[in-house]
């Protein structure tokens, strides 16, 4: 069977181009061998399952490990109302996972005591029964989709089993030497949705743990391995290094995206042509590809779900991608944690919340921005058409002069506190039909202050940077002018846009092209 670049359920060498994650596992399984208990808490679909499935094979190949790995999922909500049919449930898992590894003794141990073990200090009997059937041994527990099992307390107090055993193994109590749970959320999340109150809700049963640091994501170096795999596989060519470092641009290393980039290049851009070696250009069709509004996955619609179900990080993600403000990266702000762990924010380089990667970015800028148009900006929608389009890409100065004069026309008489919250939005609203899928822009981030936003336009090929930043003055207009001109080398670009935002009284609606340094900057004010 040939291989196949994966973006569903688990990675398997021998069927997917895969990652090495060689490091990874090993650093991984140091912790087993240390007997630390411990949560690998990450985004949906960011590699954890597979990370168990190849710990669960590396652990059973040597002599001296028994590895079980079972998964919550298959534990229906009514298991979770009745202790003795939790315990039941469980139990079978792990007959099933023992008759795989064909240790056909212990299996019939549990099938001959199930009946009898209906609560949990049974079970901790049982457990220490179990494990001291092969003392020579070290058992590991895994334990996948913990989340299924997040609103209720029955599973408490079933960690809480597990701490008690694991705080007398010194006394010589047969236990697991190793209990790993994975899921998106850490155990002192599950627990605050299942207790509201203060008192309780970071008191964990799962203080045993140690933290989980390493990291998940691919690096470009990691990402080569990758594609080195494929190149060889099918006999082409490829600047592994230069695309590796475009995936990682626009993924920041997230599993899932990179796979999912790699096979739209693989199985729906290259089979289109002669030419089968890969281009930085595919990389940047697949970016179009996955961002574009009309195609959605389980990942995208739950990234949107949870912030539609939670207004508090609705409004942080909505200052930060389309105000562009700088919020502190503060993880013991519950909203920012709550967003670290679905993915959506990490820390910048600076310290402030960044959204995780360009993609996600896109579609949460489209969403809000749709939202937005459907809502209260329905009129921007006629401002799309041809006239913006050049032999050579797109107009950017009379998009700039037609916004200009969308805002004079339309919101001149609006009251400050209005246009400072809804400037930079009435912006993107009014480019998304002008661009029309035929193009695409993302925020970069590298704003220096909450004055200024970098907005790269896609389109043809061609690159255009908008710097969107508040009227402060002549001092900060220079600085900004600096700022602009910095950044437009980094791209190679001599042009650049200012798009500047006046909230004072009696401004005036005006432009200028200005020539600073080697560039020309053609500014407009609103």
């Amino acid at each position: 069977m040939p291989k196949r670049f994966n973006d569903t359920g688990i990675c398997i060498p021998s069927r997917h181009y895969m990652v090495d994650t060689s490091v990874k596992l090993k650093q991984v399984m140091q912790l087993v061998e240390w007997g630390e208990y411990f949560t690998i808490n990450r985004p949906r679909q960011f590699g954890k399952t597979t990370t168990l499935f190849l710990l669960d094979k590396a652990l059973n190949r040597r002599q001296d490990y028994v590895a079980l790995k079972i998964s919550f999922e298959g534990i229906d909500s009514d298991a979770y109302q009745n202790q003795e049919r939790f315990i039941s449930e469980f139990l079978i898992m792990l007959a099933q996972r023992l008759n795989f590894l064909k240790l056909s003794k212990q299996k019939q141990l549990i099938e001959n005591n199930r009946p009898e073990i209906t609560n949990l200090p049974a079970l901790s009997r049982f457990i220490t029964k179990l494990v001291g059937t092969m003392p020579s041994k070290s058992w590991v527990l895994m334990i996948d989709e913990v989340d299924k099992s997040s609103n209720n307390q029955l599973f408490l107090d079933f960690l809480g089993m597990l701490r008690n055993k694991y705080l007398q193994r010194d006394d010589g109590e047969n236990t697991f030497k190793s209990v790993i749970l994975a899921g998106v959320h850490d155990i002192k999340t599950l627990k605050q949705k299942i207790r509201r109150d203060e008192t309780s809700s970071y008191n964990s049963p799962w203080n045993i743990a140690v933290d989980f640091k390493i990291d998940l994501s691919f690096a470009p170096h990691e990402i080569e391995t990758m594609l080195q795999d494929y190149s060889q596989d099918k006999q082409i060519q490829l600047d592994i290094s230069a695309i590796a470092e475009q995936l990682y641009y626009y993924t920041s290393g997230y599993p899932y995206l990179v796979s999912k980039l790699c096979k739209f290049i693989d199985e729906d851009i290259i089979p289109n042509r002669a030419d089968k070696n890969w281009s930085l250009d595919d990389v940047e069709a697949a970016f179009k590809m996955i961002v574009d509004d009309a195609y959605t996955t389980t990942l995208f619609d739950s990234l949107i779900k949870n912030l539609e179900n939670n207004r508090e990080l609705y409004e942080l993600i909505f200052h930060i991608v389309i105000n562009g403000k700088n919020i502190n990266f503060t993880i013991a702000n519950p909203v920012i944690n709550l967003a670290h762990l679905y993915g959506i924010l990490i820390p910048s380089e600076r310290g402030y919340c960044k959204i995780h990667n360009r993609i996600f970015e896109q579609r949460i800028y489209a969403y809000m921005i749709s939202k937005s148009m459907q809502t209260e900006y329905g009129d921007i929608n006629s401002f799309g058409g041809p006239e913006y389009c050049t032999a050579d890409g797109l107009d950017i100065k009379l998009i700039l002069r037609r916004f200009q004069a969308f805002m004079q026309e339309n919101y001149s008489q609006r009251d400050r506190k209005f246009l400072e919250r809804e400037g930079r939005l009435l912006f993107l609203a009014f480019l998304k039909p002008i661009l029309n899928g035929r193009g695409f822009e993302f925020k970069e981030p590298v704003v220096a202050d909450e004055q200024r936003m970098d907005i790269v336009i896609s389109y043809q090929k061609q690159r255009y940077v908008i710097e969107l930043k508040r009227w402060y003055g002549e001092k900060y207009h220079q600085k900004g002018l600096q700022q602009l001109c910095d950044y437009l080398d980094i791209y190679s670009l001599k042009n650049g846009y200012l798009l500047i935002y006046d909230f004072n009284k009696g401004k005036s609606y005006k432009e200028e092209l200005i020539q600073f340094q080697d560039k020309e900057i053609f500014a407009v004010w609103v």
